[in-house]
């Protein structure tokens, strides 16, 4: 499945139906008066969340989504069809913005939840509505109301319970393939992973599943668009818990570093992500470097932050991760 998490829809409503100039013709009925009817109202376009969709894939290549018109009014009084609306399935997560103001409408996160975002015109209303006792016979009816239009980006922020970030191949998708049935790829170079990666973990049958999230890497200047850039730091924006795995192996920069430069991304992107829970993990234990191993100790423990660390090739510590983990995702759904 190809992700997509950004999508640019022109919706409109159907437009309403004609009412109906129209008399009555029965024998024995001289003055039969007015019998138009009313036309029909227009649909709306509705968006319907649906837990079985994950991207927004399917919605790039059709320019219009437009509901329904209504039918018009007929003789005898009789009033035209409504039109039918129509539902766009979007996945749950979804910000929906007007394209031309940045304006925030709402958001779909319901499994079955609907937004409306563009109401059907209503019906005209057909000459029988026009008599009175002294206009009997009224030869005029309105014309159905034009419905709403309008252009919609849409973004999709996933819902994951945790977020697991980090600089590139700092073992994130090694992790995450370790702990759920998730697949990411996996290779020795950067940016493997280009589009985030979910998976659910169960520490036992009795404790309740959590959603993590494999997030693409971080580089300096993502919040300003570079590498991945906001495409991926608008992900974590929805995450109870931050997992901040940081290579313990020898790199180029100190570990203290690497800690620093994402920690920036996301303050300069916002900085309330720094307020939510965290939790600094040393990764690729089974190949550590002792210098960088006591360095990101020792910046974990100044900035108040939990710190573990794991080797995912091994299953050093990983389990022990997992139920930290659990333990936090509930805490954040009972808060």
């Amino acid at each position: 499945m190809i992700f997509i998490d950004e999508a640019v829809l022109h919706v409109r409503g159907g437009r309403g139906g004609n009412g109906c100039i129209a008399f009555r013709r029965e024998k024995f009925v001289p003055k039969g008066g007015p019998s138009g009817g009313d036309g029909g109202h227009g649909g709306t376009v509705h968006l319907l969340g649906d837990e079985g969709v994950n991207t927004l894939y399917h919605l790039r290549n059709r320019n219009l989504y437009e509901a329904e018109r209504g039918r018009n009014g007929e003789g005898s009084n009789k009033t035209g069809r409504s039109g039918e609306d129509l539902e766009i399935l979007v996945p749950l997560g979804t910000v929906v913005l007007e394209k031309e103001t940045g304006r925030r409408l709402g958001e779909v996160v319901e499994h079955g939840a609907r937004m409306a975002v563009a109401a059907g015109g209503r019906g005209g209303r057909g000459n029988a509505r026009f008599a009175t006792p002294t206009r009997q016979a009224p030869r005029h009816a309105q014309p159905g109301e034009e419905a709403e239009e309008i252009t919609l980006r849409l973004e999709l922020k996933l819902l994951a319970d945790v977020g697991v970030i980090g600089l590139p191949n700092a073992g994130k998708s090694t992790f995450i393939s370790v702990v759920s049935a998730a697949k990411p790829k996996i290779a020795g170079y950067p940016f493997t992973t280009l589009v985030p990666q979910l998976g659910v973990v169960a520490v036992d049958r009795d404790s309740e599943p959590f959603v993590i999230a494999d997030l693409p890497g971080l580089i300096a200047g993502a919040a300003q668009g570079a590498g991945l850039g906001t495409q991926f730091l608008r992900h974590v924006e929805r995450c109870r818990v931050l997992l901040h795995l940081v290579d313990l192996s020898s790199g180029e920069a100190d570990a203290a570093a690497d800690l620093a430069a994402v920690e920036g991304e996301l303050e300069s992107f916002d900085p309330g992500l720094l307020e939510r829970v965290r939790i600094v993990v040393g990764s690729k234990l089974d190949a550590v470097d002792e210098e960088r191993r006591q360095a990101l100790a020792v910046e974990a423990e100044r900035r108040g932050l939990v710190y573990r660390e794991i080797s995912s090739a091994t299953g050093a510590g990983v389990q022990e991760l997992v139920r930290l983990l659990e333990s936090r995702v509930r805490e954040g759904r009972l808060a």
